[in-house]
């Protein structure tokens, strides 16, 4: 069969490898100069610099895991992010080495009693928004330093506006442990992201084509293809038809540094309110051997943006009015199914780590594939 795949992205980049693999022809059609979507790392002054934000690859499905290593080696970098509020430096995620510099706390016992003695701030009652749900998990200090401030330039609201649902857990470490991620398996392909989507996308049937829009050609598109894989966003294929869907948007703002070492560390987030951005990321502190590389550094500082048309959308914002709208237009959807399939984090409308993303493909693939057999 001959099928179009809107977006390079990774939800993309797996469907298209696996039909080509499975005999089909599969064009990909990208309105950005570059493949890779969101996770396009680019090369400059020998750093692998990430284009739209800092990606680390982390999963406990081993699957997944062996799927990704036909197309990339990994390198074992550890995320294990600093946040600074007002100029305290404090490690994430919240474990001991958090509660020590918060509390000056030495053992688990003391930390989990200065928690619970904050805790009772609300005791008895059940939260009714994002605050009071914060403050119930783990305390006032802990939400004051380094959840409020960043929690509402990400989301652009205040966290009473917020509804409770948001933050379901906040994960507790009674250990002195800075690594991040839960998961079995975390690490950045070695060479970045792009030579990787490059990898899976390098089969003879498949064919790309940048810097070209959709929307230009959707009704040709639609009508020339067999199958049509969209991974943009929903509620404008359906050209917003039964309203707007809301996002949030980043800017970016990335400089080169004359100097080997500028924060000593590659994602550091800044959890004040008066701080405008969320998060300094340092590119070279994702690859071993190169935090001493030549006298050159690169610097991104990551604000959260309101999103309107035509701004790129990067989180949907997953609250009980978009969540109710999404549901109408997933039953649009459903009506397209012969022809069109819907994906990612902008199709389906939801956030997806990199694994879900690549879990969600395959197994959508799976049963693209096995209609097809089914017909035939």
């Amino acid at each position: 069969m001959n099928y179009l795949v809107v977006g390079s992205g990774l939800f993309g980049a797996v469907f298209a490898h696996e039909l080509a693999e499975h005999g089909n022809n599969v064009k990909i059609i990208e309105k950005r100069d570059h493949i890779a979507g969101n996770i396009y790392t680019k090369v400059v002054d020998g750093i692998q610099v990430h284009q739209y934000g800092a990606h680390i690859f982390h999963t406990s499905n081993k699957e997944v895991w062996d799927y990704v290593h036909q197309f990339a080696n990994f390198n074992r970098f550890t995320n294990s992010p600093i946040a600074n509020y007002k100029g305290k430096m404090y490690n994430l995620p919240f474990n001991m080495n958090t509660f020590s510099e918060m509390w000056g706390v030495k053992t688990p016992q003391e930390a989990m009693a200065k928690i619970n003695e904050q805790r009772q701030e609300m005791a008895g009652k059940k939260p009714q928004n994002l605050e009071e749900q914060a403050i119930s998990l783990i305390g006032r200090d802990i939400y004051e330093k380094l959840i409020k401030g960043y929690t509402e330039k990400q989301w652009g609201r205040k966290a009473t506006e917020l509804p409770a649902f948001i933050i379901k857990r906040l994960p507790v470490r009674l250990v002195y442990d800075n690594n991040y991620f839960n998961d079995d398996y975390q690490g950045i392909p070695i060479g970045g992201y792009t030579k990787m989507i490059e990898n899976m996308l390098d089969h003879p049937n498949i064919e790309i084509e940048l810097n070209t829009d959709f929307f230009d050609k959707k009704d040709e598109y639609l009508k020339s293809y067999e199958k049509v894989v969209y991974t943009g966003m929903i509620d404008k294929f359906f050209d917003y038809k039964l309203g707007e869907l809301e996002y949030r948007s980043l800017k970016f703002e990335t400089e080169e540094k004359d100097v080997n070492n500028y924060q000593g560390n590659a994602v550091i987030n800044y959890t004040d309110a008066e701080t405008p951005y969320t998060r300094v990321i340092e590119h070279k502190h994702f690859e071993f051997g190169k935090s001493d590389y030549k006298d050159k550094t690169i610097v991104t500082r990551e604000y959260p943006a309101d999103w309107k048309r035509g701004d790129e959308p990067y989180y949907p914002i997953n609250n009980y009015r978009n969540n109710q709208l999404y549901k109408e237009y997933k039953k649009l959807a459903e009506k397209e199914n012969d022809k069109v399939i819907f994906g990612g984090r902008l199709g389906q409308y939801k956030y997806y780590n990199m694994d879900q993303v690549i879990a969600a493909a395959r197994k959508s693939v799976q049963i693209v594939l096995r209609k097809n057999n089914e017909k035939n």
